[in-house]
């Protein structure tokens, strides 16, 4: 028998191939957005979301030369991306 620890563990290992995959994909989608826009360039999406493309200061598991930073999406208490931000780069946004 096997405790939910050690269960939750191996359905979770069971998931890593797929998670990497989707990460390698955002990095590379993120790198087309950087090549298209630049760093500091910026969109927003159907839903109101704003993403701008900027020059991290680190990750606990690598170093990227670019990301991304967006606003909160609904039911997140807040984003990378701050509404304030946001408003500034010439966005209407909803919320404080």
């Amino acid at each position: 028998m096997t405790s939910p620890a050690i269960q939750r563990l191996i359905s979770l290992d069971k998931k890593k191939e797929e998670v990497k995959k989707y990460f390698e994909e955002l990095d590379e989608a993120t790198a087309a957005v950087h090549a298209e826009l630049g760093i500091g360039g910026h969109f927003q999406d159907t839903d109101g979301t704003v993403f701008q493309i900027i020059k991290p200061e680190g990750t606990f598991t690598k170093f990227k030369d670019f990301n991304y930073a967006r606003t909160r999406r609904e039911g997140e208490k807040k984003g990378d991306l701050s509404l304030t931000k946001a408003r500034d780069l010439g966005y209407e946004v909803e919320g404080k």
